[in-house]
C-alpha cells in the first residue's frame, strides 16, 4: 500500500508508541477537511465577488472540504511508514490503541 518499499524502504515494523494509521488519517482528515472547506469559500468569495449567495458558498466550502480530505488521506496513505501492511496488521489493532 505505501510507496516506500519501492522507494528503497526495507519495510521494517515500528516502533509500538507510534500513532496507528487509523488515527493518523483520522486526524489528518479532521485537519484537512476544515482547511479545505474554508480555503475553498476564500476561492468562492473571490470568484463571485458581491454576487455571492449563501447557497453557493456552502456548496463551494463542502467540495473544498471533500476533495482536501480524500486528497490528503491518499497522500498519507501512500507515504506514510505506519501505512504500510505489516505495520497496519501489527499496531492497528483495538489492544494497541493509547487514546
Amino acid at each position: 500500500m505505501a510507496l516506500r518499499q519501492a522507494l528503497g524502504s526495507e519495510g521494517e515494523v515500528m516502533r509500538p508508541e507510534s500513532k496507528p494509521c487509523s488515527r493518523l488519517m483520522r486526524q489528518t482528515a479532521g485537519i484537512f477537511s476544515v482547511g479545505g472547506g474554508l480555503a475553498f469559500w476564500v476561492l468562492c468569495r473571490l470568484h463571485y465577488g458581491p454576487r455571492i449567495t449563501v447557497p453557493r458558498s456552502l456548496r463551494w466550502a463542502s467540495c473544498g472540504a471533500v476533495t482536501m480530505n480524500s486528497a490528503s488521506l491518499l497522500l498519507v496513505q501512500l507515504f506514510s511508514p505506519e501505512c504500510e501492511p505489516q505495520n497496519v496488521a501489527a499496531y492497528d489493532k483495538p489492544e494497541h490503541k493509547t487514546e
